[in-house]
């Protein structure tokens, strides 16, 4: 294999049999999490595939290059990757979701001290995407 600037350090990977398989499983459990978070409004797909990459590039060389070469997974990797960049469509819809759960929260009476700490997490986790960059154009 050709230099690959996704291929991963050799002195980062996990050296123990039992390490790498932990690893794989953690990889492929985070793979389908996220393949569902594609379909389910609910459901983020982006931080599961990036724990994806991160397990899998530890556990095989082999999972960390398929998940790369997915077409719809590998562009927001990367851009997350290369730029920390988040792309604005993924911004609002994390927002809407957020504030969409919120909402159900405030509807279903929750207790004040999950409304309190839900509301700190969201307002942290929308302060932190809104913060991060649009990935720029490729040419």
């Amino acid at each position: 294999m050709s230099e690959n600037k996704n291929q991963i350090n050799q002195a980062d990977r996990v050296p123990g049999r039992h390490s790498r398989f932990a690893y794989l499983v953690l990889a492929y459990v985070a793979v389908a999490i996220g393949i569902a978070g594609v379909f389910l409004p609910l459901l983020p797909a982006t931080p599961f595939l990036l724990i994806a990459v991160w397990a899998g590039s530890r556990g095989s060389q082999r999972v960390h290059d398929w998940i790369f070469e997915q077409p719809r997974f590998a562009r927001l990797i990367n851009d997350w990757r290369e730029q920390g960049a988040v792309p604005l469509s993924a911004k609002w819809v994390a927002t809407v979701m957020m504030i969409a759960s919120y909402s159900t929260l405030i509807w279903s009476q929750a207790y004040w001290l999950l409304l309190l700490g839900m509301g700190i997490f969201f307002i942290g986790i929308g302060s932190f995407l809104w913060t991060r960059p649009n990935p720029s154009r490729r040419l």
